[in-house]
């Protein structure tokens, strides 16, 4: 196996060529003419945006297992697909098992992602509670921010918006 060298004097032909032609100088020197942005442009609002934000756990008390705790869900967007453009509602976990449920029946072509599991000791301890809340964020955030949901569900604006939401409408 032997390697050839080009000899010195065939080497500097070849890079001659290569700048002796003016018309292949100029295709690495031309960029793109870029447009200044404005300051709207820069700072605006996005053409879309979507912020989901799962906040303010409260644990209500009731007799035996009538305790239970649900969150706030804070949504501002500018998708049409969206009635409001802020919006805030409360939840408790159950009702995003439902809507979980219904999301799945209702969208074959999109999968969903699961929740945050089910706590059986020591469920409302604020670490628990705050390990819950930020899978409940996550997972609203995949869910209102897939297009395929956006445009084809039924029950996601009304889950994430409407305050007299009623998971018996959907079963």
């Amino acid at each position: 196996m032997s390697s050839q060298v080009a000899p010195a004097s065939q080497a500097s032909n070849n890079s001659r060529s290569l700048s002796s032609s003016p018309n292949r100088n100029l295709e690495f020197i031309s960029r793109p003419q870029f447009k200044q942005q404005t300051f709207d442009e820069i700072y605006g609002v996005p053409e879309n945006f979507l912020e989901i934000e799962v906040r303010s756990p409260e644990t209500h008390v009731g007799y035996g297992r009538g305790m239970y705790t649900d969150y706030e869900i804070v949504c501002r967007t500018n998708i049409p697909a969206f009635k409001l453009k802020y919006s805030v509602v409360r939840r408790r976990y159950s009702d995003f098992e439902y809507f979980r449920d219904i999301l799945e029946r209702e969208s074959s072509r999109v999968t969903i992602p699961p929740l945050p599991g089910k706590v059986f000791t020591n469920r409302f301890s604020d670490e628990v509670i705050e390990h819950r809340r930020e899978g409940l964020e996550r997972f609203l955030q995949i869910v209102a921010g897939h297009p395929l949901l956006q445009t084809g569900s039924k029950v996601l604006c009304g889950f994430i918006q409407d305050p007299q939401w009623d998971r018996n409408h959907w079963l």
